[in-house]
């Protein structure tokens, strides 16, 4: 549960018996041992070839299809998004919905400045409605001890007024209720969109990972096909802190030879040394066959590294000493 969409990571040790596939095409005067036909072993050739990891797709579809979980299509030829294009879709998507949210936000504010507006005129008018009801019946009563010939008159006046009222607060409540269906819908829309970002996110997030595994694959693929793979990644590094641009990495490692001068960058010794121009090229290592090395003029460059700071502390060692032994003199 530690991302969006809840999966589970399988371990799977394929323990089978039987001989090995490869031990029976041998010639029986060239195998160097023989195990018993009914032995366990650990072998994932019999359990992960190609029909029966369509077979788990197939079988794993069908019991899932009780929960809408639909296969994959066979020999799809669908490409992936690469991880660029994916953060450039996700950040776009993003300010989209961050822009909806802030629509959705100035809305929602200007329907509560509404209704306030509107609960101060509801008060207001039931204020003057009030004050109108006193005074019709001060004046019915003025009219009655003075027997004024106006009071149907006024009196007529206030139905009228009372009716407007009652007109305008109906309308008011109308509105009300407007703005209160305005609200729920938007905060209804914001929901939506935040769970569809959400499903997106997570539905990114596992094509990425899946990409992710693709390339790890590939990468192990690469490592046990060229067995020098990952000592030319090793040697890429090195000659990039070493000091040499992304043209000049690229020539050492396909192999061709390199003529520079300039500074070069020890990290064991921690400083720069010059060098005239000299050939540069990745070789084997004389030592260990199975790695690289990179050589100047055939030397390899850590020997190298090394004759340039004897030489610079042999140097400084005879200008300091004289300087010694003349401030002993003194004394």
């Amino acid at each position: 549960m530690d991302e969006h969409a809840p999966h589970i990571h399988a371990t799977v040790v394929p323990i089978v018996t039987g001989e090995r596939r490869k031990a029976k095409k041998q010639a029986e005067g060239r195998r160097t041992y023989r195990k018993k036909s009914n032995a366990v072993r650990l072998c994932a050739d019999d359990l992960l070839t190609r029909e029966k990891l369509v077979a788990y797709h197939d079988s794993y579809a069908a019991t899932m299809a009780k929960y809408g979980l639909q296969r994959g299509i066979r020999g799809s030829e669908a490409r992936h998004t690469t991880t660029a294009q994916y953060y450039r879709d996700l950040k776009r998507q993003t300010g989209e919905l961050e822009t909806n949210v802030r629509q959705l936000q100035t809305e929602r504010q200007q329907a509560k400045q509404e209704l306030d507006e509107v609960r101060k005129e509801i008060k207001s008018e039931k204020l003057e409605a009030a004050k109108a009801e006193v005074k019709t019946a001060l004046v019915a009563k003025v009219g009655s001890l003075l027997g004024s010939g106006k009071l149907k008159g006024l009196e007529a006046d206030n139905r009228t007024l009372q009716g407007e009222v009652a007109a305008r607060d109906e309308s008011i409540e109308l509105l009300q209720q407007q703005m209160e269906r305005q609200q729920e819908e938007h905060q209804r829309q914001l929901m939506e969109l935040q769970v569809k970002h959400r499903r997106e996110m997570s539905d990114k997030e596992a094509e990425h990972q899946k990409e992710v595994s693709f390339l790890k694959s590939i990468i192990q693929k690469a490592k046990k096909w060229f067995p020098l793979f990952q000592e030319l990644v090793y040697m890429e590094k090195f000659c990039l802190k070493v000091g040499f641009n992304e043209r000049q990495t690229a020539t050492l490692i396909s192999g061709k030879p390199l003529f520079y001068e300039g500074e070069l960058y020890s990290e064991e010794h921690r400083r720069k040394f010059t060098t005239e121009r000299a050939g540069f090229q990745v070789v084997k290592d004389p030592i260990d066959k199975s790695k690289l090395a990179l050589a100047i003029n055939g030397q390899p460059i850590g020997e190298w590294f090394k004759e340039q700071f004897d030489r610079l502390f042999s140097s400084i060692r005879r200008t300091v000493e004289p300087l010694r032994r003349g401030k002993g003199m003194g004394l």
